[in-house]
């Protein structure tokens, strides 16, 4: 790690850019030169890194001949756009969006679950979907106990998953409400997430499940390599700011106990286990917010059926699920 690197961060003004300067920052990666990029309408705006301030510059004529690692965080399309010219020049594009996660010839990677597809490149490395990255860095070690026979999991997703514009509709919504006025029309959401819970995420596919719950069951199945593995999600907004909670229930092979399950869990890379039910310990999403773990409670074998066992797991959307797992993929390959 003598070396450094040329780091271009595009997408860097909005909300998982700007988590992943501060991860880069916080993480100490060595930059040499760090670009950062963003849409016509935020070009020429400054963003302080390190006590500089970096003008951003256009995307679309900006040039990467001489940039290492590019993290994108732009959304899928402008990803399609861009994310082939800037590998064509020379770059490593880690990519958060949805483009090429499902792509046969672009590795998804979550370093504590499958670091080594991340040198399988070809100049792109998907990030993977928020809620299936917290997830799997939970599942690998119990998969290791005991292959998975099947994964049931209910996901309650903050407002920070839609980005800068779904907390301020939350936030307006809430503010709304609690002052008495006429509550906004969502634009972000289907309907008004102030003091409610809404069970879609994304849109519905023609199977009846959303968009999310099939990024679920398929990028689980790529970054674990279980393509048979049977998933079933269901993916539900919450009026939380920030972090994802999820319920995840795993049948098994054969037994796994909670203790082994504890046990596995506490000696696993990313994550903290918070289980004392009987003092009220339990990882709670305000926990979460902003750091980079993992948080697993509640972990209990079912009461009917022995090789079933239930975990509650949260984490930080924006950091784990976004800007920290992007930069671990970075840290990977300059470690090499």
């Amino acid at each position: 790690m003598s070396n450094a690197y040329s780091v271009a961060v595009v997408g860097g003004t909005g909300a998982v850019g700007r988590e992943m300067l501060a991860t880069l920052q916080r993480h100490e990666f060595p930059i040499s030169q760090l670009r950062i990029m963003a849409s016509a309408r935020s070009a020429g705006t400054e963003v302080e890194y390190d006590g500089k301030k970096i003008v951003v510059e256009d995307l679309e004529t900006a040039q990467f001949e001489g940039v290492d690692y590019c993290l994108m965080s732009a959304g899928g399309g402008i990803s399609k756009t861009h994310s082939p010219r800037i590998a064509q020049a020379g770059a490593v594009v880690i990519d958060n969006s949805s483009a090429f996660r499902m792509d046969p010839e672009v590795p998804l990677v979550v370093p504590e679950v499958n670091p080594d597809a991340a040198f399988k490149h070809n100049g792109i490395i998907a990030n993977p979907n928020c809620s299936t990255i917290q997830m799997v860095v939970a599942l690998q070690p119990l998969h290791e106990l005991s292959p998975m026979k099947r994964l049931v999991i209910s996901t309650y997703q903050s407002a920070s998953g839609a980005g800068q514009k779904g907390m301020w509709e939350l936030w307006n919504g809430v503010k709304a409400r609690v002052e008495g006025e006429e509550e906004p029309a969502p634009s972000t959401f289907a309907h008004p997430l102030a003091f409610d819970v809404l069970p879609q995420i994304d849109v519905f596919q023609d199977n009846g499940y959303t968009r999310e719950e099939m990024k679920m069951v398929h990028e689980t199945r790529k970054i674990m390599d279980v393509p048979e593995l049977p998933i079933s999600a269901t993916c539900v907004r919450v009026p939380v700011m920030r972090s994802h909670s999820e319920s995840v229930t795993i049948d098994f092979e054969s037994p796994v106990t909670a203790a082994a399950a504890r046990e596995a869990l506490s000696n696993a890379p990313g994550i903290k286990v918070w289980d004392d039910p009987a003092n009220n310990k339990y990882p709670l999403a305000r926990m979460a917010e902003g750091n980079e773990d993992t948080w697993v409670g509640r972990i209990r074998n079912d009461v009917d059926f022995p090789t079933t066992l239930h975990l509650w797991v949260v984490s930080d959307n924006l950091l784990k699920g976004a800007a920290s797992n992007a930069v671990q993929i970075a840290e990977l390959l300059i470690k090499a």
